[in-house]
């Protein structure tokens, strides 16, 4: 007989899914146990296995969780015509409070391609391009001659983007030099004045 969902299924899905991202960035891919992740989740381990049958599926199910979560966040944010400059910084300081506290989602997401399936890869790769659309479309209205018969340098002026707000998770501090909304304000300026010498 299968199994039915707690009413608070969700709720303890995504607290499972934190403590094993938390357990495969301390410990590695290959190192981390099921058996440790149920233990730092608190919960058995046939109950893990029942729901995730295996840590590559877990893998998935973390970095899934964490993008479905942000493309999301970034779509609900409705435009209600701000000027594209005001929506650029919108969404790089929304994306940054996603960021919050998913330092280890994104340490498993950046070492998970050996565990990941082609149909799993493909699936990842088609929310991050939605994710970066977001992005890319902005970009764009604020300068169109990014675009050319000759050649189009929105991906890599996006994808820098991209760079700046990934690896924040290396060198950011809670109470540090600058908090996440003034970085968020650093990141806008570098793309706005950047882009105006792209050529």
């Amino acid at each position: 007989m299968a199994r039915t969902r707690a009413s608070d299924f969700e709720e303890k899905q995504r607290i499972l899914l934190k403590e094993a991202a938390h357990v495969f960035a301390s410990q590695g891919m290959d190192k981390a146990s099921m058996s440790q992740i149920a233990k730092e989740a608190g919960v058995s381990k046939s109950l893990l296995y029942h729901y995730y049958p295996s840590k590559d599926a877990l893998i998935f199910a973390i970095i899934l969780d964490h993008l479905e979560r942000m493309e999301a966040t970034l779509a609900s944010l409705t435009d209600n015509g701000e000027a594209p400059k005001a929506r650029l910084r919108m969404l790089i300081g929304t994306t940054l409070e996603v960021y919050r506290g998913a330092d280890d989602e994104h340490k498993v997401q950046l070492n998970a391609g050996p565990a990941l399936t082609d149909a799993q890869q493909a699936q990842i790769r088609t929310l991050e391009r939605r994710i970066v659309a977001h992005f890319s479309a902005v970009i764009l209205q604020i300068n169109p001659d990014l675009v050319t018969p000759e050649r189009s340098l929105l991906m890599p002026v996006t994808m820098s983007l991209f760079g700046m707000m990934n690896w924040v998770y290396m060198w950011f501090r809670e109470g540090g030099a600058i908090t996440r909304d003034e970085y968020a304000d650093v990141a806008t300026t570098l793309i706005l004045e950047g882009v105006k010498a792209v050529r």
